[in-house]
């Protein structure tokens, strides 16, 4: 293999790695927005009221 084949190879090895880092880091932002929006969710299902008596009928 000569210089110049194996400056190619390495050169398309870093931008597959590149654009697979790219890709992940764009993958673990949506993760982290949608944990937020699961943890907003949460927050908004909270009744403190509900569950503190409980009526009953004999």
């Amino acid at each position: 293999m000569d210089i110049a084949a194996l400056s190619m190879a390495m050169s398309q090895a870093s931008m597959r790695t590149e654009a697979n880092v790219s890709v992940m880091k764009k993958t673990i932002d949506q993760a982290e927005t949608n944990g937020q929006e699961v943890v907003k969710m949460l927050e908004q299902s909270v009744q403190p009221h509900m569950g503190s008596s409980i009526d009953f009928r004999a």
